[in-house]
């Protein structure tokens, strides 16, 4: 069986994204897996070998995926040479936020152009690209509008828990008024989609109130009364297995425990607060919906430990992982 080639965009060079990327890149279980480069920036990668105190492996900069060698001791890098002496370790900065996108963006490409199969991207500083210029909320925004994709979604794996958000980086005081009918409608359709072709078989789909005890028939809100049941219920004239609103301090619990496949989260933390709490470091975010396959690590920049060596490599490990399953069942 052919290995799928994985494109492992660096993340923001002042933080850990290249800490754990040469962590990932160098782990035996990945390289049986995948053939794996960096998009990125050689010295960063150097750097970060040092740092991680991995020795004896060589940087093989390439400007092709031809010129890949794709074998163990060496980690080969798209080199962008971005990565100047503008940037600090461990701080928020222009040139960083300008570089991390870079990376993002020729990975973008590659994976339209169908030169690799699949992207998982390292974390980038939300506060950086803006200050680069860029006015998306993160990835996930960037890749739907280089993609063309209209009906796309965040989607957060674990090998307990899967959660689909409705709504991704809001304040909590606007989530309402971003919840409407179709839009977790979609949401649904998605998720019911997604674990159809990957599991070849119906999910069962979970789908959480917005209000303490989903609302208690309008006591405390009837978002779920006049938004989410209807979805749920056009969902299921669909034929889509899913049940809810469900009081949401239960749902979560109840997917964790085996009776639901997926559960649909109104709101980031909502889903993400479950998420952490069982699988920190272990779980991984998958763009869904998108032309392209992504992964990404759950994790951010981690500027306060950026260049100490402290920095895991599991949810990139996962991530990875995710994203080669997925270009085999692509």
């Amino acid at each position: 069986m052919n290995k799928p080639i994985i494109g492992v965009t660096m993340g923001d060079p002042a933080g850990i994204g290249p800490e754990v990327s040469a962590k990932a890149l160098t782990n035996p279980q990945i390289q049986l897996l995948a053939n794996c480069l960096v998009i990125g920036d050689c010295k960063a990668m150097r750097q970060a070998l040092k740092v991680a105190k991995i020795p004896n492996i060589e940087i093989n900069s390439i400007k092709k995926i031809s010129e890949a060698k794709f074998c163990r001791g060496v980690i080969d890098v798209i080199d962008l040479k971005n990565a100047d002496g503008r940037i600090k370790v461990g701080q928020v900065s222009k040139a960083a936020g300008l570089a991390s996108m870079e990376y993002v963006e020729k990975a973008i490409k590659l994976a339209m152009d169908g030169k690799i199969d699949a992207i998982t991207t390292g974390p980038i500083n939300k506060e950086a690209i803006r200050k680069a210029g860029y006015k998306y909320q993160g990835h996930t925004e960037l890749l739907a509008a280089r993609t063309g994709a209209k009906n796309y979604g965040m989607m957060f794996v674990s090998d307990t828990l899967w959660i689909m958000l409705v709504t991704t980086h809001l304040p909590l005081k606007e989530v309402s008024r971003h919840l409407d009918k179709g839009k977790i409608l979609k949401r649904i359709k998605l998720a019911h989609e997604t674990l159809f072709k990957l599991r070849e078989k119906k999910p069962r789909i979970a789908v959480a109130g917005l209000n303490p005890h989903a609302g208690e028939a309008g006591i405390f809100g009837d978002e779920e009364i006049k938004i989410i049941k209807p979805a749920v219920e056009a969902a299921k004239k669909l034929g889509i297995n899913v049940k809810g609103p469900i009081s949401p301090d239960a749902v979560f619990n109840l997917a964790n425990v085996g009776m639901f496949d997926i559960v649909i989260a109104m709101y980031h933390d909502q889903g993400l607060i479950p998420l952490k709490l069982l699988s920190f470091n272990k779980s991984v975010n998958v763009t869904v919906g998108l032309p392209i396959i992504r992964t990404s690590v759950d994790h951010g920049t981690g500027f306060d430990i950026a260049g100490k060596g402290w920095a895991k490599p599991n949810s990139m490990i996962e991530a990875i992982k995710v994203a080669a399953h997925f270009a085999r069942t692509k």
